[in-house]
């Protein structure tokens, strides 16, 4: 895990790819509570994104567990990978089981999320 990600009190992580471009996933912690993720719903590559807003689900064998939308923006490009193999998430959240991209409407935004050591202490 990259100390230059970002992360929302929901457990998504956010990394700057490109310029205004986003990447955003779910942590592992996440995916530990989730006990193993069977479906993925993920947004759709056009639509407009609000900051906490509900953008996407991951779905248990016990729950379904909604992901936030960490920033304003455009969704700009979603990973069918994970939503056609969900074991994408379970074993590699950081990296392949990334879930959308976000072209973010203001960068400064991403200022607004917790650093690694602030999401730590949350999680405590």
């Amino acid at each position: 895990m990259s100390d230059q990600l970002k992360f929302t009190k929901d457990h998504e992580w956010v990394s700057s790819i490109q310029g205004s471009i986003a990447r955003v996933g779910i942590t592992s912690y996440a995916v530990e509570s989730l006990h193993g993720i069977v479906f993925v719903s993920l947004p759709t590559v056009g639509q407009q994104v609000s900051q906490g807003e509900v953008v996407a689900e991951v779905e248990s064998t016990k729950a379904v567990s909604e992901v936030f939308s960490p920033l304003d923006g455009v969704v700009v490009t979603v990973n069918n990978d994970a939503a056609t193999n969900p074991d994408l998430v379970n074993d590699d959240p950081w990296q392949a089981g990334w879930l959308f991209e976000i072209d973010m409407s203001d960068t400064a935004q991403i200022d607004t999320l917790l650093d690694r050591q602030a999401y730590d202490e949350h999680l405590k």
